[in-house]
């Protein structure tokens, strides 16, 4: 099996992906988005992308991504402890840092420690830590916020370990594949779809959570999305307990015809938490 994800080498997407089993080639893509198109073009035959994370929240590229193209199918969730480390070319102190490169979501989960300890050090934003870890060991920038894990990979060391602003953060990472058989249901499952609305009215919302809560069926994350159509056009991306092959999941999203002029799901898959 032959595995794109977030790169470069280095970053927690890799990690996530090294935790699978049946991975024969790890293939790093520039972006979520080069990842996904790899298994759409059948360059690859799963992706490992970011999907959310405790502090942050989801990542708006993947959540849209998702929602438009070619059909794509999350067939498992891999959730990681995340833990940063401030990192830089051998022989530089902390109080050389000026800048200091990483990526968005780090930035979030690091923002006050990096407040107080790099006071006057300019942030910038990268594709990903790995990115900006590799940028740091060609001389771009002085430090960067990444994985342990990129030190090595990009002859730097850490100037700090163990970095962060909260306890306890994790990011939640998806296996992406092209429509096939979903995984059998364990009883433990997650069914990710995106809902787009028939027409916007009073209402719509609490008709479409109606139809979960009539049949007892939890929703574990929803939020908006615009659909690029305009101003005020959007989506729904939501998570919600249990398989699509359960009667109350079936029923529930069968009943969203008359709300809904699309029901895209996204797979039904173990859950990891």
């Amino acid at each position: 099996m032959r595995y794109a994800y977030l790169g470069p080498a280095g970053t927690f997407a890799e990690a996530a992906l090294r935790t699978l089993d049946g991975v024969t080639e790890a293939v790093p893509a520039v972006s979520v988005v080069a990842a996904l198109e790899a298994v759409r073009a059948g360059t690859a035959d799963c992706a490992v992308v970011p999907f959310e994370n405790s502090v942050e929240g989801s990542v708006p590229t993947t959540l849209d991504e998702l929602a438009v193209g070619d059909a794509l199918h999350v067939v498992r969730e891999v959730v990681l402890p995340v833990s940063f480390a401030l990192l830089a070319r051998p022989g530089t102190a902390l109080a050389d840092v000026r800048t200091v490169a990483t990526h968005p979501h780090a930035e979030a989960q690091c923002r006050r420690w990096l407040a107080a300890q790099v006071p006057s050090a300019q942030l910038v934003l990268a594709p990903s830590t790995a990115d900006a870890a590799r940028l740091v060991g060609e001389g771009a920038y002085d430090a960067s916020v990444s994985a342990p894990v990129a030190a090595a990979t990009y002859g730097l060391v850490a100037l700090a370990d163990d970095i962060h602003d909260n306890e306890g953060a994790q990011t939640r990472f998806v296996v992406v594949a092209r429509p096939g058989q979903d995984p059998a249901a364990t009883g433990k499952d997650r069914t990710t779809v995106v809902l787009f609305l028939s027409d916007d009215h009073p209402g719509a919302l609490l008709e479409i959570l109606t139809e979960f809560a009539t049949r007892g069926v939890n929703l574990t994350r929803i939020e908006s999305r615009p659909t690029g159509g305009g101003l005020g056009r959007y989506c729904f991306s939501v998570d919600l307990e249990g398989h699509r092959s359960e009667e109350p999941v079936a029923q529930a999203l069968a009943s969203l015809t008359p709300v809904c002029s699309e029901v895209r799901f996204l797979g039904s898959y173990p859950r990891a938490f």
